[in-house]
């Protein structure tokens, strides 16, 4: 069976696409596709890696870290530091407003 596909975009312009590797958070995945992710902490403190889900799922734990608060997740928020694909997912590059 072939790994979820996860799809990098900046708006609605395809930058890219890649197998996901269990495990592994979409900065790290965005790294193996060449796509170039700012980022700061790698932990989910700073908010640095925002970006848009898209579609798809890839939780952001429990208690939330500083860097993300539950209205911005409402919003389609996620951490790419700390979000670990749960199978295909599309990843807009462009954060929510805030």
């Amino acid at each position: 069976m072939a790994a979820p596909m996860i799809r990098f975009y900046r708006g609605e312009l395809l930058l890219g696409a890649v197998e996901a590797i269990p495990g592994l958070p979409l900065l790290d995945i965005a790294e193996i596709a060449g796509i170039h992710i700012m980022r700061n902490c790698t932990s989910g403190n700073c908010g640095t890696c925002m970006c848009t889900l898209k579609s798809g799922s890839a939780p952001m734990p429990d208690p939330l870290p500083p860097g993300i608060d539950e209205y911005l997740i409402e919003d389609g928020a996620i951490l790419t530091c700390i979000g670990v694909p749960e199978g295909p997912c599309d990843i807009d590059l462009i954060p929510p407003p805030l």
